[in-house]
């Protein structure tokens, strides 16, 4: 969950210069690489390894966290899934324009997987020894994603990209809900394994003062997208708070609705102009719950929480403690997507979460929802 790259960084750094030679030979690369390791409710232990390239902003200060970085990140669990990123990221290489492209290869072997619509049952005792993966599907990806943005005015900016992946699925050993719905054709066979290829246009208003870890400001995206048999539609507003030096209040809500047939690869995500993430059920969408809890084309999300400075030492060290509140539902095909909240599936809980200068954000946590308790671990924000 977690929220998961350096000759194609170089290539991205040759590119650069040459197309801004002058601004390119003003540009300092810094490097760095670390392993690292944590825990997942769904992948059990993580063992990783992170180099990344970063050109510094310099010293005038601005909510971008560089000019521009290139990482990557390798990591494999000891469930069977792994996860290969190569990340470039320009946020304010060139004046007014922010460049991105990331590729993915990465298997959840432990993906949720409950059924189709918002009132999917979940039954403990339907696990067993015969049945272990009795709401578990495993998932292979791979694709690259390409981003473009360009400010207009201010804080607004236009966003467009296009994004190419290849998503499979496998059934695990034993009886699922998966290998149910696949022989009673709720799943569409014919659409796994599937290739989108789709384009994204929309419009972003950001006036966040960090863009890793806010303080005050809002962002605001509506973003219209199509692929090979479904369009997409999504708003966001994310609001920050910061009433007193040590808290920040920060609140979310989301909506997605997509129209024609979706296949179930699109449907278990929902699109950000920063990322794409898994919904609904995980820590970007619904904290409390298995990743991919509640699957639907239509999802709506919000989300309240407070983050307390134990101890404040900007640009240095922050250790923060956070209290949340999600809540989240998905729409059935022929429902209509509405504003409500008859039928969220609602999770709350805390995180700790420590801020190392001013790149790096590590956050662990415990959080609940009607079904029990999940572990988190995150290097960004839930929102």
């Amino acid at each position: 969950m977690t929220d998961l790259r350096s000759g194609v960084g170089a290539a991205a750094a040759v590119a650069a210069c040459a197309l801004a030679p002058s601004l390119g030979a003003q540009r300092v690369w810094r490097g760095n690489f670390y392993p690292y390791g944590y825990y997942s409710s769904t992948d059990g232990v993580w063992g990783a390894a992170h180099y990344g390239l970063s050109s510094p902003l310099g010293f005038t200060e601005q909510p971008q966290l560089n000019a521009a970085a290139v990482s990557l990140d390798a990591g494999a669990s000891t469930q069977g899934s792994y996860s290969l990123v190569l990340d470039a990221q320009a946020p304010a290489y060139w004046n007014g324009w922010r460049l991105g492209l990331t590729l993915t290869a990465a298997r959840d072997n432990r993906l949720g997987f409950y059924g189709l619509g918002n009132d999917t049952p979940f039954a403990s005792d339907s696990v067993s020894a015969s049945a272990p993966y009795f709401y578990k599907v495993s998932r292979t990806h791979a694709g690259a994603r390409l981003t473009m943005q360009r400010r207009v005015l201010g804080p607004l900016r236009l966003f467009v990209g296009a994004t190419i992946e290849r998503t499979d699925f496998r059934a695990l050993p034993g009886g699922s809900v998966f290998r149910q719905d696949l022989a009673t054709r709720v799943v569409d066979s014919t659409a796994i394994p599937v290739t989108d290829h789709s384009v994204h246009a929309g419009i972003v208003l950001d006036t966040r003062d960090n863009e890793l870890a806010p303080h005050a400001g809002v962002f605001l995206e509506g973003l219209v997208a199509t692929g090979p048999d479904y369009t997409r539609t999504t708003a966001t507003l994310r609001v920050y708070l910061h009433p007193l030096a040590r808290l920040v209040i920060a609140g979310r809500v989301a909506g997605e609705g997509m129209g024609r047939s979706p296949p179930l690869a699109a449907q278990l995500s929902m699109e950000s102009s920063e990322r794409a993430f898994v919904a609904v059920g995980s820590y970007h969408s619904l904290r409390g719950f298995y990743d991919a809890r509640f699957v639907g084309p239509d999802k709506l999300l919000g989300g309240l929480e407070a983050r307390y400075a134990l101890l404040l030492a900007p640009s240095v060290l922050e250790v923060i403690v956070v209290g949340f509140y999600d809540g989240a539902r998905v729409f059935s095909p022929g429902e209509q997507f509405r504003i409500t909240t008859t039928g969220l599936h609602t999770a709350g809980g805390g995180e700790l979460a420590f801020r190392f200068l001013r790149n790096s954000l590590l956050v662990v946590g415990v959080e609940a929802g009607g079904e029990g308790a999940q572990f988190l671990f995150g290097t960004q924000w839930s929102y």
